[in-house]
């Protein structure tokens, strides 16, 4: 008979690198999904803020094959987490190539994360994504939901639409399992989501943009945004990156699998 437990803990390699900070720590998490806009957004403030790995994870459920990076060498997909210290708090930053290929697995990896978050006395978690469009937004509504009332209190902004009942599907993903799973454990969380086109080779540069902008000013995360120019775009009005931009803002190249349906969605 095979052990589960001792299955789940070959599937999964977690390799701590550095102790994690317990200031009033704050998980922001932006994993590949529609229009990568949590990607970009959590990658931007990694490299904005200089933050520093303290975790690599390495799984069997994440997609076999292998990524080329700058030195022309092969790397295995990963999920990442940093750190950066700030003032009066911790941020804890979830980022990486890949989510989770499959229902357990991702119940799995955000049972790993969370497993972490208590660990350290983790007060809040934030998720970031985008909200499926058929055509690309001109001005990108944000969206918020939470697992608590006080949490969607706590981060109220006029800039925000509290309004989700029946515009968006279930919230897949890592983005959305991970504030689920966090109510069970009677932890805040909250979900940040931007209108993006619910293409696969969409890239939210803009979309991500207004989300930055929100977490500048909520979190006073003093982040350069002169950095990020969303003004490029072609006939159909579907955002232009050239590879080097899109470099600075991102750090590793992304896999994703978007499933398009017919209906607004949002896929973590």
């Amino acid at each position: 008979m095979v052990n589960i437990e001792d299955y789940t803990k070959k599937k999964w390699q977690v390799n701590k690198l550095k102790s994690i900070n317990k200031k009033n720590l704050i998980m922001i998490e932006g994993l590949p999904g529609m229009g990568n806009v949590g990607k970009i957004a959590t990658d931007f403030i990694i490299e904005n803020l200089k933050a520093e790995k303290v975790i690599e994870i390495y799984s069997h459920s994440f997609p076999h094959c292998v990524l080329v990076n700058e030195e022309n060498l092969i790397d295995l997909p990963k999920i990442e987490v940093y750190q950066k210290p700030l003032k009066d708090k911790t941020l804890l930053l979830i980022a990486g190539d890949v989510q989770p290929l499959d229902e357990v697995s991702c119940y799995e990896f955000c049972n790993i994360l969370l497993d972490t978050f208590e660990r350290n006395n983790g007060k809040e978690i934030i998720t970031l994504g985008g909200i499926g469009q058929q055509e690309v937004p001109k001005s990108p509504k944000l969206y918020y939901t939470g697992n608590t009332k006080n949490i969607i209190k706590k981060y109220y902004s006029s800039i925000l639409n509290n309004n989700l009942y029946g515009v968006v599907g279930p919230i897949m993903g890592v983005s959305g399992l991970l504030l689920g799973l966090a109510k069970t454990r009677k932890i805040p969380a909250i979900s940040i989501l931007a209108e993006t086109y619910a293409h696969p080779a969409h890239v939210g540069l803009k979309e991500a943009k207004e989300i930055l902008t929100y977490l500048n000013e909520k979190l006073s995360l003093k982040l350069d945004l002169n950095q990020i120019d969303d003004s490029e775009s072609n006939d159909n009005n579907r955002k232009v990156i050239d590879n080097q931009k899109l470099k600075k803002l991102m750090k590793k190249p992304f896999i994703t699998k978007i499933n398009k349906g017919s209906e607004t969605d949002y896929i973590g």
